[in-house]
């Protein structure tokens, strides 16, 4: 099954943050690595107005063996292990790693919706996942790149400057 990650991190050391958070995600088995995109600056959405902009990136996966369940605990534990706190709804982080889909699974789940309930208003999300898998469709509600024709995209800025790393 394809596994689609979004990464997002505004405080601290954001790329190394999201370098790291590539890395542990494909530490342990179960979990091979497919794709990555680049990195973008995205504005923060949502939450409040005074935060830092996000670095933000999708890492694309493929498992044989892990169900969801397993999925959002190893996101959740590579979240906690870069420090992570939640405190505050749609505030600033060190560290999100969002699971978007899992294969063509369908969940309503409170714990994990998937698809993941906003990925499709997203362009945070959609337009590095375009960037990472081309051809990628969002279970439900179609191809990304067509989802993105109808997205805002000027809040996201490609970092050129910034190549994450595959996992080592």
């Amino acid at each position: 099954m394809k596994v689609v990650l979004a990464l997002g991190s505004n405080i601290g050391r954001r790329f190394d943050t999201l370098q790291g958070a590539v890395d542990a995600l494909f530490d342990a088995p179960g979990l091979e690595f497919v794709a990555l995109s680049p990195v973008y600056e995205t504005d923060p959405v949502g939450g409040p107005p005074d935060q830092r902009a996000y670095f933000n990136a999708v890492v694309v996966g493929r498992t044989m063996t892990l169900g969801p369940r397993a999925i959002l605990e190893r996101a959740l534990g590579v979240e906690t292990a870069f420090g992570r706190v939640r405190e505050e709804p749609w505030g600033p982080r060190t560290l999100d790693v969002d699971v978007i889909m899992v294969g063509d699974l369908m969940s309503d789940d409170p714990e994990l919706t998937l698809p993941h309930p906003l990925a499709h208003e997203r362009a945070f999300v959609l337009v590095p996942w375009a960037q990472a898998d081309p051809g990628a469709v969002l279970p439900g509600r179609g191809s990304v790149a067509g989802l993105l024709a109808d997205l805002d995209q000027s809040g996201v800025r490609l970092r050129a400057d910034l190549a994450l790393q595959p996992p080592g």
